[in-house]
């Protein structure tokens, strides 16, 4: 159970228990019940709107390219403040190599399900990502499942943390809409967790997970993260969430209903996904 959701349940005001007695029963240190981290320094930040922009558009780059992208760029940075920030914001280098996942040691993956698979139809498969998302003072992640067939991006969800509550959201959404036969995601801890996997168990629906070095597992989802950067992100500059909540929700019912795809026949992933006729009314 994620740090984040046993605090939620401490009970100041409770008469039978104490907050010391509470924290020892879920586990929670009292100290840390009070703590408030720190965000970034203003100068990290500004590193981090950087290494997004160059992730974006070289996500092949490792730390040492990496480093050296901003180096060139007049920052004077080392490998080991690069590898630190892209941990923050949950960036990894596209390219095969050993541990790729940040999955934790404990927790199951899955095997790989597309190896072969001949899909064809809307609800046969999803993918699910998550991506950094750059704000003036701050940053927050994006989570997003999307149906591999017809690049419609059936549900999304932001959020300030990388724990696993948001991705549960996006996906409860997700399910309130359709039933894919199979979900395929990276091994990153959230998609890894008991949470996430179990609710997939639930709901009959079949895991797959991108195996360790495997480059273009997802890369319609890596497709649709460097589109929304450079047509919505990069232009807006958001002030805060709600803004970025905004302007996100916006472009996802532009890309939706209304830009066009070339691999789709110049129709609109709305149209494959529901069947119509191009140019028909949708209702998102």
């Amino acid at each position: 159970m994620p740090v984040g959701q046993r605090r939620s349940w401490i009970n100041r005001d409770d008469a039978d228990l104490s907050v010391r007695e509470q924290c020892n029963l879920l586990g929670l240190s009292r100290s840390g019940l009070y703590y408030v981290p720190a965000g970034p320094s203003a100068e990290d930040l500004q590193v981090m709107r950087l290494l997004d922009e160059q992730y974006t558009a070289t996500p092949f780059y490792g730390v040492e390219r990496m480093t050296a992208a901003l180096q060139r760029r007049g920052l004077v940075i080392g490998h080991n403040r690069v590898r630190r920030l892209l941990r923050v914001m949950g960036l990894l280098a596209i390219y095969p190599k050993p541990r790729l996942s940040l999955g934790g040691s404990a927790q199951r993956v899955y095997p790989y399900l597309l190896q072969a698979l001949s899909i064809d139809r809307p609800n046969q498969v999803w993918c699910a990502d998550i991506t950094y998302i750059r704000l003036w003072r701050g940053f927050a992640y994006l989570v997003a499942l999307m149906d591999w067939f017809s690049r419609y991006v059936v549900s999304w969800e932001l959020s300030v943390s990388l724990e696993t509550e948001f991705c549960l959201t996006a996906l409860e959404a997700a399910l309130g809409q359709a039933r894919p036969a199979i979900i395929n995601t990276d091994q990153g801890s959230q998609f890894t967790s008991g949470a996430w996997t179990g609710l997939l168990e639930q709901a009959q629906i079949a895991i797959s997970m991108d195996g360790r070095g495997r480059v273009f597992d997802n890369i319609f989802i890596e497709r649709l993260w460097r589109s929304l950067k450079y047509e919505e992100v990069y232009l807006k500059e958001y002030g805060q969430v709600p803004d970025a909540r905004l302007g996100i929700g916006a472009w996802f019912d532009f890309y939706n209903h209304r830009r066009l795809h070339a691999a789709l026949g110049y129709r609109t992933p709305g149209e494959v996904y529901f069947a119509t006729a191009p140019g028909r009314e949708l209702v998102s």
